[in-house]
């Protein structure tokens, strides 16, 4: 461990001097009480000491604490034997550098599926593996408006895993909060994040215009967005792209290299290689894991060795319903909504799924001579951008997509729906069709407007083709609810209600054991993260059935410290 000298001037209470490290063996250098203590402080151990006493005057530290200050930045406060105190502020606590083994803590996607930012420090290196949106119910969305648990200014750099909101959609509120590192992503990422981060801060600005509105009706103080397009365009202006399989030494404690999760496309499997005292790790981040024989992207891909892995579990617990191939099983729901002469809504998320359901109709129509003659609308303008970026990149696609002679994101009958007046055309139209639109999860968008005109029709069919979190529209419907209560109106469920599980971009529970029985030899710990607490502890005890050393990490708690 390193040494911090801290010098106190006792007469006024004020710090004079400090420098070394934050973490480790400390050293307080003082007029009447010259101590030296071991204290450790971390997320997990704030207003936890650990006192050694002076061979002399038995002085140790009896309580080191993180004080709020009124708006102002926070102090750290030592009390010696109960009577003297030193009060430190954070801004020369924070920026003491130190030397330390390997010390990795998850801040998101722990006993929950999104959140995903997981701070690795490694020597003097200090950097986060994605930062991501919370998001589901009430309470979840409430800690994307909590401090970081980590000063974004001594963060150093960041890996992203891939461009889902809940892997990227913190990182304007991180730039907006003093990072200004690097974003190393692949490059089919890195041309994603700039059309993701940007569109997360439209919503951020108009939905905190529409809570001003109410919040002044009700005398109370308007609040700022949680950030802004500036600040997304900040952080975008901090990206990197860097290639699969492609090794990249960041320093001497740090090197990496992305390999291909078959999630969405640009999604990346993170090997790091850490070392610290000529001594090397390999930790595994799998991001998240997508399944086998998909269309456009590869399979994920199977690393052989690590030392540590962590590992997703969205659906740890659950095997894909494949009693039906999901081209098929897309063909009758949309032929039984043609017959009944309605609507088919598909809330999907804009990236990869929007993508897959493009693909698998554009084949239908050639496959199928009784395809119904139903115009498809892509409504949604996120949906729009990002499948250009899927043209933009045919390096990545697999065989079968790069074997095609046709165009997959471009058949007969699709309309592109870029504005809201098309949208509302949409809607006036009584005519038979299939409307894809955000979001995902349906807690925004233009799909609620369209539940709006059409949940309450038995004619319509809406069709789940993805993961709804629990707290969200998306996850009520699913449960089967009668009515639900949208833009201040109290709807009834009518329409025929579809779920297709085998659309799902991650990978069930026997994939993830595929992904996880490939290394040679079992690692030493793997950690469970991206899952429900539920899900996630129901794998755990799977693989403890298998021999492995598996654990669900807590938030903000370390869960490795060598």
């Amino acid at each position: 461990m390193s040494k911090l000298s801290i010098t106190v001037n006792q007469q006024r209470d004020t710090l004079c001097r400090a420098e070394g490290s934050s973490f480790g063996k400390v050293q307080m250098q003082g007029m009447l009480h010259p101590a030296p203590f071991n204290f450790f402080h971390g997320p997990a151990a704030v207003g936890t000491c650990y006192q050694k006493a002076h061979p002399v005057h038995r002085a140790g530290i009896n309580c080191l604490h993180n004080i709020p200050g009124n708006g102002r930045r926070s102090t750290y406060v030592i009390s010696i034997n109960n009577y003297l105190h030193y009060r430190i502020p954070l801004a020369f606590y924070s920026r003491c550098r130190h030397s330390i083994g390997m010390n990795i803590t998850c801040h998101g996607a722990a006993r929950e599926v999104t959140g995903s930012c997981h701070q690795v420090q490694i020597g003097t290196t200090n950097f986060l593996i994605d930062c991501g949106m919370f998001q589901g119910g009430k309470d979840l969305v409430r800690l994307n408006y909590q401090e970081f648990a980590f000063d974004p200014k001594e963060i150093d750099f960041l890996i992203c895993t891939h461009a889902h909101i809940d892997h990227c959609g913190l990182m304007p509120k991180l730039a907006k909060k003093g990072f200004k590192g690097k974003i190393y992503a692949t490059p089919a990422t890195a041309d994603l994040l700039p059309i993701m981060m940007a569109d997360a801060a439209f919503i951020q600005e108009k939905d905190t215009e529409h809570e001003n509105k109410r919040r002044l009706r009700k005398g109370e103080e308007p609040r700022d967005p949680l950030y802004t397009r500036e600040d997304a365009d900040k952080a975008s202006k901090l990206i990197e792209p860097i290639d699969y399989r492609q090794t990249h030494q960041i320093n001497s404690n740090v090197t990496f290299r992305f390999q291909d999760a078959g999630h969405v496309i640009g999604s990346a499997i993170i090997e790091l290689f850490l070392t610290e005292n000529g001594r090397e790790t390999k930790v595994v981040f799998s991001g998240d894991l997508g399944q086998w024989d998909v269309p456009i992207i590869e399979d994920p891909t199977l690393i052989l060795e690590a030392d540590y892995v962590f590992m997703e579990t969205t659906y740890g617990d659950k095997l894909h319903k494949k009693t039906m191939p999901r081209k098929k099983a897309l063909f009758e729901i949309i032929k039984h909504t043609y017959n009944k002469g309605g609507k088919l809504l598909i809330p999907s998320f804009a990236l990869e799924r929007t993508q897959e359901l493009l693909y698998l109709l554009s084949e239908l129509q050639t496959e199928e001579a009784d395809f119904p003659k139903m115009k498809v609308y892509l409504d949604s303008p996120l949906a729009i951008k990002i499948t250009q970026v899927f043209r933009n990149h045919p390096e990545i696609y697999d065989e079968d997509t790069k074997a095609r002679s046709d165009k997959p994101f471009n058949f007969p009958g699709l309309v592109l729906s870029e504005t809201v007046a098309k949208s509302m055309e949409i809607n006036a139209s009584k005519e038979p069709c299939i409307v894809i639109a955000g979001s995902g999860m349906c807690t925004a968008g233009r799909i609620r407007h369209h539940f709006k005109h059409g949940i309450w029709d038995p004619k319509t069919t809406i069709l789940f083709v993805g993961y709804q979190a629990p707290g969200t529209l998306g996850r009520v419907i699913l449960d089967g609810a009668k009515e639900i209560r949208m833009m201040g109106l109290t709807l009834a469920v009518k329409a025929d209600v579809e779920r297709i599980g085998a659309f799902s971009a991650h990978g069930d529970r026997d994939d993830l054991l595929r992904w996880l029985e490939a290394f040679k030899q079992k690692p030493k710990r793997v950690f469970l993260v991206h899952g429900e607490k539920e899900v996630s502890e129901s794998f755990a005890g799977l693989l403890k059935s298998r021999g492995y050393d598996a654990v669900v990490p807590e938030i903000n708690k370390p869960v490795i410290s060598e």
